[in-house]
Formats: C-alpha cells, sequence, structure tokens
C-alpha cells in the first residue's frame, strides 16, 4: 500500500467515526449519558455543529488541527456550552496534550469574538473503545516532566475519559440512541463469544454498522459492510441483521458447492457443520433471490 491509498483510507475511517456522532439525537444522548446519568439535560434541537477545525502556529507556519465532533449547545440566541467527543481505539499517552490544545483553541476563539458576547465553558468527552485498560495519563502533569519545586506553579488538566467496555449495563440503560447499542456491544463483546448485540431497532443503520465495522475490525462487520446496507431503513435490529447477512454468506458459498456438481447436499452438510435441512434452506435462498 503506498502513501496516498494508506492517506485515503484513514481519512475514510475518520469521517466514518464521526458520522453516527454527528446526529443531533446521539451526540445529545452520549452527552447526556456519560455526564448526567441520562437526565435530559440537553435537547437535540438544541445542538448546533460547530467547525471542528483550528489553527495553530508552529515552526513559523499555520497548522490545522482537528476534532472529531463539536457542537454548541445553545439556548435561543445564547451559547451555554461548547462539547466535544474524541473517538479512541487505541490507548494515546498524550490524550491529555491533545485535549488541552482542543479546549485551549476554543478558548481562543472566544477571545477573538466580540467583547460583548457572553463566555462559555468548552467540555471534552474521550471515548475510549478498547479492550486493553488506558494505563496512560487522564490529566497533564501526567504527561509532563515537572520538578517538584515547579509542581506548585503548573496548572493541571484533567480529561473526561470514559472506557466504553467498562460501562455497567445501568450506565448503559441511560442511552437511548443508537449509541446504546454500541455502548452494549463492546461493554459485553469480551464476556460473551460471539456476541450478536441487542434487539434494539437501530435508527441510523448506514452509519450505525459503518461505524462499527472501523471500530471493531471484526470480520462480521466487514461482511455487513460489503454487502451493502445503504438501503436499509430504521427499525432493523443488530443481532437479526447479523444473522441474516451471515446466512446470505453461508447460502452463496452453499449454492457455489452445488453449482460444481461435485458434492451432495450431505457432504456440504458434514464439511460446514451444518444439518442437512438447513443447507436446503440456505441454497433456496439464494435461488429464491437470483
Amino acid at each position: 500500500m503506498n502513501s496516498y491509498d494508506y492517506i485515503k483510507i484513514m481519512g475514510e475511517k475518520d469521517i466514518v467515526e464521526k458520522t453516527l456522532e454527528s446526529y443531533n439525537d446521539v451526540f445529545a444522548d452520549i452527552v447526556n449519558g456519560l455526564l448526567f446519568n441520562g437526565e435530559q439535560v440537553i435537547k437535540e434541537d438544541e445542538l448546533e455543529a460547530e467547525s471542528e477545525h483550528s489553527m495553530y502556529k508552529a515552526d513559523d507556519k499555520l497548522h490545522e488541527q482537528e476534532r472529531d465532533v463539536a457542537k454548541y449547545w445553545r439556548n435561543g440566541e445564547i451559547r451555554i456550552a461548547l462539547y466535544g467527543l474524541e473517538n479512541q481505539t487505541v490507548v494515546d499517552p498524550d490524550m491529555p496534550l491533545r485535549v488541552f490544545s482542543y479546549d485551549g483553541a476554543a478558548y481562543r476563539n472566544q477571545l477573538n469574538q466580540d467583547g460583548k458576547t457572553k463566555r462559555y465553558p468548552v467540555i471534552t468527552l474521550v471515548l475510549y473503545f478498547g479492550d486493553a485498560e488506558w494505563n496512560k495519563p487522564k490529566n497533564l502533569l501526567g504527561c509532563l516532566d515537572v520538578p517538584e519545586k515547579l509542581k506548585p506553579f503548573v496548572n493541571d488538566y484533567r480529561i473526561n475519559l470514559f472506557e466504553i467496555c467498562k460501562l455497567s449495563d445501568e450506565q448503559i440503560s441511560n442511552f437511548k440512541s443508537d449509541f446504546k447499542i454500541v455502548a452494549d456491544y463492546f461493554a459485553k463483546r469480551k464476556k460473551i463469544p460471539d456476541y450478536r448485540g441487542t434487539k434494539d431497532a437501530i435508527n441510523h443503520v448506514d452509519e450505525f454498522f459503518k461505524l462499527m465495522k472501523v471500530l471493531t475490525n471484526d470480520s462480521k462487520f466487514e461482511s455487513v459492510y460489503n454487502e451493502g446496507i445503504s438501503g436499509e431503513k430504521g427499525g432493523v435490529n443488530m443481532c437479526d441483521f447479523l444473522d441474516t447477512v451471515e446466512a446470505r454468506g453461508e447460502a452463496k458459498i452453499i449454492q457455489g458447492l452445488i453449482n460444481t456438481g461435485n458434492m451432495t447436499v450431505e457432504q456440504i452438510a458434514d464439511m460446514l457443520k451444518l444439518p442437512a435441512e438447513k443447507v436446503k434452506e440456505l441454497a433456496e435462498m439464494t435461488l429464491a433471490s437470483a
């Protein structure tokens, strides 16, 4: 893979990670669920997208830095706060420095506004989807080598980091949007082999499964992605949809083996470790959809 292809793939991955969370219902749900224990403090119609881009100067050049998702919480024309979400699938020892730079840029932007504008807080939530424990600093001082005599004069900065796989059932029940299904999966996939998810209806189907694909790198979500899900409407659930896509894949394999003319249904069933009746059913599925 050349550098251009790598950059393109990473760019697409970055976009996919943001899309589901960019919906106001999901964004508000994440903030309400993690910060306010499910209390509906923020309403989705009170959110306004903010440019995720900010600039910083280094080596006498302006460089762009980009948040994952950021939205203003407004009451009419008044900005109450700016919320930002950062997704992590691996542990980043510099995360406090990154969050500090994002938040600092947002405060700097307020300085550049009309002096009559009411100042508002900036709050960043780091959503960590990895299975390994986050064993790196969660505050600015943890990233710095500070002499003892200087410590009283160095301000600390703590990040709001949430390890999704460690959320309890009670915490997960605080969510109301598609993020509830995401959080449930990450909290249970290590405890339950081949966990297929809940029966909760998915509202943003295409965005949901694309997010699961990039966050998990799991072959079953790869299959869903390759099957094509853009035509699916809200209302399907993760468990049944995965079963359906898996069945389609098995059906194609079975029909291909039957078409060779070299194997009987019983031989195919034995090879795939499936009942013969199931093999016939899946083969008929392929013929019906042809």
